[in-house]
């Protein structure tokens, strides 16, 4: 059985009286409020359909509550899949038809308070719950309206959780734990998908207690397991163009702030002008994620951004050498499993930055590789390099 719209508006209107986001169980008691007699199953189904459409995600809200999902991704009406952690896979959730995934979408920028039309064909933004909306209208996305969802994870992890998941050698963590300890400075770098914000947090979730961590986003995914946090979110300019405020504008800002640790969520500009230039005086134990193919390529990935804000290269590789002290890269595997890859440390040679191994993991099956740098981050470490290091 299908309810009329004309059901449908009146219970809606009824929840909407309420002043409050409805749950699954507020839709079936305004249903059966309404008067619609129809079997407890089917019941459950309208309900669930109906609290969909109220939430926003439709369709995909069985998807969102999977604990597993972390990515929804729409290709078309009846293309809809889902990255539990082992690459995508198709799921049997259809759409009648591309408006139906144009009116979605809409909605969604909407709940965002974003605009998503044909003059403004495409959406980038955040959910009040977290999740991350991206969405491209037609004729832009040539198949049809394309919508992206990134979940966020709904708990923290920590570096034990990683080795347990097979995720990091345990020979490893005791690395990890005496990086932050220690209060380097730390990129985490890798491919779109490596899980970077989940390793981000993780490491800012190690951090003491009584420090206080200022994390400055462009879009709020970060979600540390730690009592000192001030998280601060970019924005981008209304509809007249006005009112932008961006990463480069808040990372000055968090300069004022007391900061203990500052702490970007995801580098991808001219913001790296001004973050190089706080690891150089005096800000400890910053961190960050870039996105990069491998670990050697972070300085030039670095060098990039800088020189597009005006930064010219000597000073680039001057503050990158001087500033950051460990890149940890993370890789995704054919099959899915994202995992840590290698632990690097910056070194100058010849006026430029590069990045040497101190440990690698080159495969899942293979033994934990000790490379050049792991004397030199043991030096770096001084007193906090893992005890049966420091006897050697």
């Amino acid at each position: 059985m299908t309810l009329s719209a004309d059901v449908v508006d009146r219970v809606r209107e009824r929840l909407v009286a309420e002043g409050r986001m409805p749950s699954a169980a507020d839709v079936a008691r305004a249903l059966r409020d309404d008067g619609v007699l129809i079997g407890a199953d089917s019941l459950l189904a309208e309900s669930e359909r109906l609290y969909g459409e109220m939430s926003g995600a439709g369709p995909l809200s069985r998807l969102l509550r999977d604990p597993l999902v972390t990515d929804v991704l729409v290709t078309a009406p009846d293309q809809v899949w889902v990255d539990r952690g082992e690459g995508t896979e198709q799921v049997d959730v259809r759409f009648p038809s591309d408006d139906d995934v144009r009116r979605l979408a809409q909605r969604l920028a909407a709940a965002c308070g974003r605009r998503l039309d044909d003059a403004s064909p495409y959406v980038d933004a955040r959910l009040p719950d977290g999740t991350r909306v991206h969405a491209v209208l037609a004729p832009v996305a040539v198949s049809g309206t394309c919508l992206s969802l990134r979940v966020p994870r709904r708990q923290a992890f920590t570096l034990d959780d990683l080795v347990e998941a097979g995720s990091l050698p345990v020979d490893v963590a005791p690395w990890v734990r005496a990086v932050v300890d220690a209060r380097l400075a730390v990129l985490v770098t890798g491919g779109t998908g490596t899980g970077k914000t989940t390793w981000l947090s993780t490491l800012l979730g190690r951090c003491d207690q009584r420090e206080r961590l200022v994390v400055v986003e462009d879009s709020a995914e970060l979600l540390p397991d730690h009592p000192h946090v001030v998280r601060l979110e970019a924005r981008p300019p209304n509809i007249e163009g006005t009112g932008q405020i961006t990463l480069r504008d808040l990372v000055r800002q968090s300069l004022r702030m007391r900061p203990d640790r500052i702490v970007v969520g995801e580098v991808r500009g001219a913001e790296i002008v001004d973050l190089l230039a706080a690891l150089n005086t005096g800000h400890e134990g910053g961190c960050a994620t870039v996105h990069a193919n491998t670990a050697a390529d972070v300085p030039a990935r670095l060098e990039a951004l800088a020189l597009a804000a005006g930064l010219d290269r000597a000073a680039v590789h001057a503050q990158i050498a001087a500033g950051l002290d460990v890149v940890v890269h993370l890789v995704r595997d054919r099959d899915g499993r994202r995992r840590w890859s290698s632990l690097s440390v910056a070194e100058r040679v010849d006026g430029f930055t590069e990045l040497v191994d101190a440990l690698a993991w080159p495969d899942p099956g293979a033994s934990v590789v000790r490379g050049p740098g792991l004397e030199r981050l043991r030096r770096r470490l001084g007193e906090w390099a893992p005890r049966e290091e420091r006897t050697r």
